[in-house]
């Protein structure tokens, strides 16, 4: 799912930043035609999305290592 991050606008000068979020997917419209739609928005202050972002990239690296070692087992016994 693709994702589009900007910073959210604000009507009054805050100390804490926000990031706006939208989830987006392609679809096909009536026509078959391609159409990018929004599936959800998200608000969060940036800290808070950079936190969640490096913890969530921890994990995937984790996978990632455990993967490689896999695929390292699987050609031994593959020959």
């Amino acid at each position: 799912m693709a994702k589009k991050i900007a910073e959210k606008s604000q009507d009054i000068a805050d100390a804490i930043k926000y990031v706006e979020i939208k989830h987006l997917r392609t679809m096909k419209n009536e026509e078959g035609k391609d159409v990018t739609v929004v599936d959800k928005v998200q608000e969060k202050p940036v800290d808070e999305a950079i936190a969640q972002a490096e913890k969530r990239l921890a994990v995937v690296e984790a996978e990632a290592t455990e993967l490689k070692a896999d695929i390292a087992e699987y050609k031994k016994i593959k020959g």
